[in-house]
């Protein structure tokens, strides 16, 4: 029974094609409704870091499990934003293909600078696996997903995370991924955010030095991790080159990627839900996870 509809309205008894259209409708909603169904958690913490309180939403499908699980990572410039601010986009998505989801906070700059929120993002991909059981994880197939910084995170942690926070999969939406050439397309200017995260304040070889030390383009090892890299034609905050060379880095260390380009996008999933023409991506994001996680 679903919603207290058990038979057909009386007045299609008497019409074959009204039942079978009733039972084609209910059987749609049922299907939609078995696959939307998930068990939600809220500000779960899953780490303390000083007086930090660092927390997480989690969705976890209905069933036994074990599931594949996604750890999602939000952007914000590396100043703002949290767990349910800019990717809210991607949680249906994952939610309708039964995946294990989280969604996380980390420490924000510029009162927190790299590592440390690397640091809280590794924390998180070993509090999921010490809590597989519970939350019917499958440790063996868990993939990070971020957005913009969020991206960048994800992209550092997954080539040179310790072996007890390696993951199977990363999907990396629009990452600045070469900070050096990331400021050199922004006419040398160092955003922000940029300098709140990585304290380099000044365009001299000593801050280029520090940018690349801290790039994941220059930080990838042998075999990493397969990737898929998403990226709009028409970024302003984060060149489509950003992608288009990872792409070539990762490749040539061996690495299986893919890129996915979505044409004249802007910066950011939350705009791309205004453009119909612009969801392609979301069947591709959930296509290639399921074939990386299998």
């Amino acid at each position: 029974m679903l919603g207290g509809m058990a038979m057909a309205p009386v007045g299609f008894a008497g019409d074959r094609i009204g039942r079978i259209m009733f039972r084609i409708v209910l059987l749609a909603l049922t299907i939609c409704a078995a696959a939307s169904a998930a068990q939600v958690r809220t500000d779960v913490e899953f780490a303390k870091k000083g007086d930090v309180s660092l927390t997480l939403d989690a969705s976890v499908p209905d069933g036994g499990g074990p599931y594949p699980a996604v750890i999602v990572v939000h952007g914000g410039g590396f100043t703002k934003g949290d767990k349910q601010t800019y990717v809210k986009p991607l949680f249906k998505p994952l939610t309708d293909a039964n995946f294990a989801w989280f969604t996380i906070n980390y420490r924000l700059a510029p009162q927190y600078k790299m590592p440390a929120p690397a640091e809280d993002v590794i924390s998180a991909i070993e509090w999921v696996k010490a809590h597989a059981a519970e939350y019917k994880v499958d440790p063996k197939r868990i993939a990070l997903v971020g957005e913009s910084a969020g991206a960048y995170l994800v992209d550092y942690v997954a080539v040179t995370a310790p072996k007890n926070a390696r993951v199977n999969a990363v999907v990396s939406f629009y990452g600045p991924h070469d900070l050096v050439l990331q400021v050199n397309e922004k006419g040398q200017k160092i955003s922000e955010g940029l300098q709140g995260l990585t304290g380099v304040t000044e365009w001299n070889a000593e801050g280029q030095k520090k940018l690349r030390d801290l790039s994941p383009s220059f930080l990838v090892r042998k075999n990493p991790p397969p990737f898929l890299l998403i990226h709009g034609t028409e970024d302003e905050q984060v060149p489509y080159q950003q992608s288009v060379r990872f792409r070539r880095v990762l490749m040539d260390k061996g690495g299986k990627v893919e890129l996915f380009t979505v044409d004249g996008a802007r910066h950011g999933v939350g705009p791309w839900e205004k453009d119909p023409g612009q969801q392609a991506y979301k069947a591709k994001f959930i296509e290639w996870l399921r074939a990386a996680l299998r």
